[in-house]
């Protein structure tokens, strides 16, 4: 990563959105470096929950010895399988067997939906988690994730924007918590013009997450063009100035 943008994005983000919490990002390495592998949970566990210690400040590699939840792995590229009876889980379940999520009306309508899914395989070991503030040189993030409050999301939403000629510069996929801060921002990245994803609208992970809190997953090819359009964009304006001083509280 250009050592310039750690510093630059800092001041950039301080400057115009006073008082957010930084972003996180992610990226697969087989060395974990600074970055903790979190102990391996017994039973379900969302890993969504342990993103909360990375917007704190440390540093977290996954592996999939470390992830508590079938979902999970899928998403983050440990496995290709889906839990057995998925389609029933995800919608009505199965009496007297699997309570349903009831995400999906239907087993049929799953069924559907897991074909345009295209399943991953994780280039590396691991999948390693840090604040922006903690990035080094060497290291070169894939996504960067935002947990905002709407005011946030909303400069976010617009940054995105300001450099596409068509209005879908964000998109909202239907998915679990994980998948929209990985699996989709990934997929993004194979794309000549890269999307951001907002997320956070899995009700399983909601809880897992402050109030009022969504995402913005923005692959770093098109996070990187983001920076170098702040001063130049809305932000500079009186309308932002007044959000702004909302932000900032």
């Amino acid at each position: 990563m250009d050592g310039k943008l750690r510093p630059r994005f800092i001041k950039q983000w301080t400057k115009y959105f006073p008082g957010a919490g930084l972003p996180v990002v992610f990226f697969y390495s087989d060395d974990p470096g600074d970055a903790e592998p979190p102990a391996p949970f017994r039973g379900h566990h969302c890993f969504i929950g342990e993103l909360k210690k990375v917007c704190e400040g440390k540093s977290l590699a996954f592996s999939a010895k470390s992830i508590g939840c079938s979902g999970g792995l899928r998403y983050l590229g440990f496995t290709q399988k889906l839990m057995p009876n998925f389609e029933y889980f995800l919608s009505y379940g199965i009496a007297g067997t699997l309570e349903g999520e009831r995400y999906k009306k239907t087993p049929e309508l799953v069924k559907e939906f897991i074909k345009v899914q295209r399943p991953f395989k994780a280039p590396a070991k691991y999948v390693i988690f840090k604040r922006w503030d903690n990035l080094s040189e060497a290291e070169e993030p894939a996504v960067v994730i935002f947990f905002a409050p709407p005011d946030v999301l909303s400069g976010l939403f617009t940054l995105v924007n300001f450099d596409e000629p068509e209005p879908y510069g964000v998109i909202a996929p239907f998915c679990s918590g994980c998948s929209s801060i990985v699996y989709y921002p990934l997929k993004e990245l194979e794309s000549e013009r890269p999307r951001a994803i907002l997320g956070m609208f899995d009700v399983s992970a909601s809880p897992c997450v402050h109030p009022g809190t969504l995402t913005m997953a923005i692959p770093w090819t098109k996070f990187a063009r983001m920076v170098d359009n702040m001063d130049e964009s809305f932000l500079i304006t009186g309308s932002w100035r007044k959000v702004r001083k909302r932000i900032k509280g």
